[in-house]
């Protein structure tokens, strides 16, 4: 396994699951799911964080191309491989399947893409530049780093500022504290997620909670893949409720 990467991983066997996370977060959201795939899912899994997101170093460049490179370094070779990616862990799930020229030689049987954004305005992507290009925040406290974590992973309000998930995304140094994760990947810009669907032999399902403001089940309709709504849960609803968010892994487990 590429030593480059954190990666967080459990159980044996094939198929393997590939757990993505979104912008901003760790792999350590996943950590409610572990007795849920002790459980249901027959084979190997494995969480990494993103380049630029908590134990995993940073990229020169940041793009959905640059992302599936190094998530394909630690994947096995001639495995049969499912990929759960939540928001941007979706996309480069998409891209890693979508991957005709066998550029990231990675085999995906099947990927599911949960919460995606699915429609963006120019005004929304320059914002998304415009936080890029911040400079590094210092924080007195762990508290006060902790707070600025979960509003910019969007888990405000899902962990308590003492989850032990939240160290991960956090960095000491000369008694100051700041975000794991590095500013520029919110400057991956937007998906071309029909050119994504269309280009790829992979299994796709896309799947978004109720209340998700990121995208709506017309959106989905339009894209033409089989898509599901997880009633109830938000952008987040594989933190909301890993059991219910769960069930959508039943029919890739075979």
């Amino acid at each position: 396994m590429d030593a480059g990467l954190r990666v967080q991983e459990g159980g044996n066997g094939e198929p393997l699951l590939v757990l993505l996370h979104g912008l901003g977060a760790t792999g350590d959201v996943w950590n409610g799911w572990r007795p849920l795939l002790a459980q249901r899912w027959p084979g190997r899994w494995i969480a990494p964080d993103l380049p630029g997101h908590g134990g995993s170093p940073p990229l020169a460049q940041y793009s959905f191309d640059s992302f599936a490179a190094a998530i394909a370094k630690v994947l096995p070779a001639n495995s049969e491989i499912v990929v759960l990616g939540h928001s941007l862990g979706g996309v480069v799930g998409l891209t890693l399947a979508a991957d005709a020229g066998g550029r990231f030689d990675a085999q995906i049987r099947s990927v599911i893409g949960l919460g995606i954004k699915t429609s963006w305005t120019q005004e929304e992507l320059d914002r998304a530049n415009a936080f890029a290009d911040r400079p590094t925040a210092w924080f007195d406290s762990r508290d006060e780093a902790a707070a600025r974590y979960l509003r910019v992973s969007g888990l405000a309000g899902l962990l308590p500022p003492d989850d032990p998930a939240i160290d991960a995304g956090l960095r000491q140094q000369d008694r100051q504290w700041r975000l794991a994760f590095d500013p520029r990947t919110f400057a991956v810009g937007a998906p071309d997620l029909p050119r994504l669907l269309t280009t790829t032999s992979a299994q796709v399902l896309l799947a978004r909670g109720q209340l998700d403001p990121m995208n709506s089940d017309e959106q989905l309709a339009g894209l033409g893949i089989q898509a599901i709504t997880l009633p109830g849960l938000g952008h987040n609803a594989h933190v909301e409720n890993p059991e219910l968010c769960a069930s959508i892994l039943n029919s890739q487990s075979r």
